[in-house]
């Protein structure tokens, strides 16, 4: 698992350990073009992934998603559990953002991020899980924000609880906080 905060390396830091890894490789992206400059960000990392890398793009419903369409890869990179909970939210929220189910949003993000675990747990590929650390910053000004950040934070506590490595990422620098040995 790699978190951090936003541009602090993790994804490029991510490509760079399946890479080196010489294995086929899934990378699942989980972001959703809402607008311009989001399809702009979406092409570039396409055109920043090698080539020989099988991509699927998907919103939600890893779990399922992933045993699917893993074929021969042997390292499965997910970017990013962030994208991945704001798509739940997205799911769950009005269009003001103001009214949103938080026990609904809660129980899909949990149902959601045991799904990914049973996946990994089970699946023979190794796993790159890439997420954005959120609890570091200033209080969110606004209940959606907060309940955002606690959810963000619960999940990341259950993926690195099962991850035999955990990476902060800091200025493009990996800091193991939890060693394979």
């Amino acid at each position: 698992m790699i978190i951090g905060g936003a541009r602090s390396g993790k994804s490029h830091f991510g490509q760079q350990l399946a890479q080196e890894s010489g294995k086929p490789v899934l990378f699942v992206a989980t972001a959703e073009a809402g607008d311009e400059e989001m399809r702009h960000r979406i092409a570039e990392h396409r055109r920043a992934r090698p080539p020989d890398w099988n991509t699927l793009e998907v919103t939600t419903r890893l779990g399922e998603e992933i045993p699917k369409n893993v074929g021969e890869a042997k390292v499965v990179v997910v970017d990013c559990i962030t994208m991945l909970l704001n798509n739940i939210f997205s799911q769950h929220t009005s269009q003001s953002g103001e009214d949103f189910d938080t026990p609904l949003i809660e129980k899909e993000i949990t149902r959601e991020i045991n799904g990914l675990i049973e996946c990994f747990l089970r699946l023979e590929p190794g796993f790159v899980i890439i997420t954005n650390e959120v609890g570091m910053d200033l209080v969110p000004p606004n209940p959606m924000g907060r309940i955002y950040r606690d959810l963000l934070g619960r999940a990341n506590q259950l993926l690195a609880k099962q991850c035999d490595e955990v990476y902060l990422m800091v200025a493009g620098l990996p800091v193991p906080i939890k060693p394979a040995r």
